[in-house]
């Protein structure tokens, strides 16, 4: 069980770190919310812990570390691993979901880019569809087709937000529209990333990752259904809060580079109200036969680790032993170009 102490805590996190998603909360039952917000508080943290470091490798390796720990019952004294720990334990989260978070953080990590949609889908597996995946199981969830569902709302929820901040991402260094999308258009990545503008060619990528992504929100919506009653209200604000992102960077022309699309506190009280109304809609309306549709191949993986009367899965999925393996030796070699400038001192003097 979550200390309350801890539990204040993350709850302070989300609610400055996460506005959406801390608004979405409100509507899912205490039994559901609360470990929910020491979930999403541990991926905050995962996430911060690699976009505000400088050595990304290396904090990858220590978040890895730390969850080790957490999985063993012995978390970091921290209030975040402790009332991650007690999650854990709580729910029986299956180990791979987590690992598959910080695959994808790994990723990050080594500059990773996306060559086609299918590629960048994998990726948003691993830093969305996971934490979907990861709420059912403390809704107590195994169904495998919800289960297919969530991953569809946490990869289009990934999407919105790759789209939302395009410019950014570029004045940063990170590139995350799929390249063959761009070449195509007869847009250099490189030189893109070198003169990051607002242009017809930037705003129709955006535009097409924004209908790539209003898809998944439409498939996501059968899984709902299959909640419990609770939980319905939250997850459907969840769906409503980010593709209102969507609907905002329509607005602007589907300019991300000129300024970060942005919902306001009346949006939010509205799509918080519609989600009432659609969870209670819900009851009454026949099962959609979308429910049954199989997860996609990116998905699949999550799905399986988390769904009932399923073989276990390993701790340390193949290719997230090759990602870390190739972390380490990034790491490693980073660390030995770092040393070479002492020895020469050394020996100069």
């Amino acid at each position: 069980m979550i200390a309350p102490q801890d539990m204040a805590h993350c709850e302070a996190a989300i609610r400055h770190g996460s506005l959406s998603f801390h608004a979405a909360s409100r509507l899912l039952p205490a039994h559901v919310r609360n470990p929910a917000l020491a979930l999403y508080a541990f991926c905050r943290l995962a996430d911060d812990a690699v976009d505000l470091q400088p050595e990304k490798a290396s904090a990858v390796l220590r978040l890895h570390a730390r969850l080790d720990l957490a999985y063993a019952g012995k978390p970091r004294n921290s209030p975040a691993d402790r009332a991650f720990a007690a999650m854990i334990e709580d729910y029986d989260m299956p180990r791979a979901l987590p690992e598959a978070l910080l695959e994808g953080l790994a990723w990050d990590a080594m500059d990773t880019r996306y060559a086609t949609l299918s590629e960048l889908r994998s990726y948003a597996a691993r830093v969305a569809a996971a934490v979907g995946v990861m709420m059912c199981v403390l809704m107590r969830v195994r169904d495998q087709n919800a289960l297919a569902r969530a991953s569809d709302l946490g990869v289009a929820m990934q999407l919105t937000n790759i789209a939302r901040d395009v410019g950014e991402d570029a004045r940063e260094g990170r590139l995350y529209l799929p390249t063959d999308w761009m070449e195509e258009a007869g847009l250099a990545p490189e030189a893109f990333l070198e003169s990051p503008r607002p242009t017809p060619v930037v705003a129709q990528l955006v535009k097409r990752l924004l209908h790539e992504a209003d898809e998944l929100y439409a498939r996501s919506e059968a899984g709902i259904a299959a909640l419990p009653l609770s939980c319905r209200p939250g997850i459907f604000a969840a769906r409503y809060i980010y593709a209102g992102i969507g609907c905002q960077l329509r607005r602007a022309g589907c300019d991300s580079i000129s300024a970060r699309a942005r919902t306001n506190g009346a949006q939010k009280l509205g799509w918080l109200c519609l989600s009432g109304l659609r969870a209670a809609g819900s009851v009454v309306m026949p099962t959609s036969p979308v429910i049954f549709a199989q997860p996609a191949p990116e998905t699949a993986f999550l799905v399986k680790a988390a769904a009932e009367e399923t073989v276990p899965v390993n701790d340390w999925s193949d290719t997230l032993y090759e990602t870390m393996a190739g972390l380490k030796a990034q790491d490693a070699a980073r660390n030995e170009a770092l040393k070479q400038p002492a020895a020469e001192g050394s020996v100069t003097a």
